[in-house]
């Protein structure tokens, strides 16, 4: 897709990633596809469904993404975030992971569910939207007043000198060749590894037989390739080259015709696909700003998109309901619950669908540590929650802890405090 101007090609783009994000509301609506609601299932009830519909979204856009970028039609090499720098910050992919896990769990989903709940009315989301929305922007903005951010505060010194610096990229590609062999390798691994999880999500007759949960991870999956396709095709033409629109901003000065509708930053125009809790920042601040275009980037239209999807099933079905805190505990579990996905989302560059998906789907070391992160951290808060109900004062926090994780196989059975219910 080639365009004479940078508004046409964003206007272009733009519109894209509207449709696509109201498809993935929509969907995720209809289908109550929900990333906690599949760890939810698996601890308290043994049922995969729709861990299955998860590891199937994961397993499409893996495939996607590894056959069309062989195919030069996606570049996820210069990626919006950086999903496959060469420094590995696997403490904040830990770390961010294990914060979210546990906030979603207290905030009753992940980011994704967060904006498909308001859509059908959840005022609590609204305000774990908010909340979030204002930790990711200060976790990469300035504090008022000061040169510093909540990252740079309170992570970045830390965390940083135990990144690992790879000799490549950090997706598993880069790791086993280099140069054009890379994108032979990702092809070859992204292959077995998708096929090998599509395998094992249609492998359970249940979730064979369960619409709702193949249409889900299905179209989930199809709506990252999709948004990854179009970030990546979209080019400016000066009459001479073609640019990507990162590149055209970048050098807009030269390539522009006047300063009128220049982007204030490029990196949020570069290829990319979902991810949700750094686009809460990024609308916060697109409103905040009066609407100013020059922030009005891929990550806000996403956003909104999935809102105004879920909405519109929402409406559709008669669904839609107003819904708010059962009590003031209710409203403290969601507080806390925001503000830990949004230190972990940011953190961790991503959150269930940002790393648990579309950055899985580029082979980054860091998506897979997520996902792992995310699911122990959600799994352990749920069993905490769960022991510490049934055996009320006898079950202390460490207790559940350590029962957790006895239940969950990281620990021997002989650790065990609390008897298994």
């Amino acid at each position: 897709m080639v365009f004479e101007s940078f508004s046409t090609a964003a206007a272009v783009v733009l519109g894209a990633i509207f449709v696509l994000a109201f498809i993935m509301g929509a969907i995720a609506n209809k289908t109550n596809f929900c990333t906690m609601g599949a760890v939810s299932d698996w601890v308290n009830m043994g049922d995969l469904g729709r861990m299955r519909a998860w590891i199937l979204a994961i397993a499409v856009a893996m495939l996607g993404v590894v056959v069309f970028e062989s195919l030069g039609m996606i570049n996820a090499d210069g990626a919006f975030p950086p999903y496959r720098a060469a420094q590995f910050a696997w403490v904040e992919h830990l770390l961010g992971g294990l914060l979210f896990g546990i906030g979603m769990t207290y905030a009753s989903g992940c980011g994704n569910k967060t904006l498909v709940r308001v859509g059908g009315g959840n005022i609590k989301s609204l305000m774990v939207l908010l909340v979030i929305a204002i930790i990711a922007f200060y976790m990469v903005n300035p504090l008022p007043g000061t040169s510093n951010t909540l990252y740079s505060l309170l992570f970045y010194g830390w965390t940083n000198p135990l990144a690992i610096t790879m000799s490549g990229g950090q997706d598993l590609g880069s790791i086993v060749a280099s140069g054009e062999s890379a994108v032979t390798a990702r092809l070859v691994i992204g292959l077995i590894l998708g096929l090998a999880l599509l395998v094992w999500a249609f492998k359970s007759a249940d979730f064979r037989s369960s619409r709702d949960n193949i249409l889900g991870g299905l179209v989930i999956g199809l709506v990252v390739v999709g948004a990854w396709y179009v970030t990546s095709n979209a080019q400016i033409t000066d009459g001479m080259s073609d640019y990507e629109m990162r590149a055209f901003v970048q050098e807009w000065d030269f390539l522009a015709d006047d300063p009128e509708g220049r982007p204030a930053e490029a990196a949020p125009w570069s290829s990319q696909s979902f991810t949700f809790i750094n686009p809460m920042g990024q609308s916060l601040r697109y409103v905040a700003s009066g609407f100013d275009n020059s922030v009005l980037y891929i990550g806000v239209l996403a956003l909104f998109g999935v809102i105004l999807g879920s909405l519109f099933w929402a409406l559709v079905t008669k669904s839609f309901r107003i819904e708010w805190f059962a009590s003031f505990r209710d409203f403290v579990n969601h507080f806390i619950g925001a503000i830990l996905m949004g230190f972990g989302g940011v953190l961790a560059m991503g959150c269930t669908i940002g790393q648990g998906i579309t950055g899985i789907s580029t082979l980054a070391l860091g998506g897979f540590l997520t996902f792992i992160s995310i699911v122990l951290g959600a799994a352990l808060t749920m069993k905490v929650q769960y022991y510490k109900m049934v055996y009320e004062e006898e079950a202390t926090f460490m207790k559940a802890l350590i029962t957790g994780l006895v239940d969950l196989k990281l620990l021997p059975g002989s650790m065990r405090k609390l008897e298994a219910i």
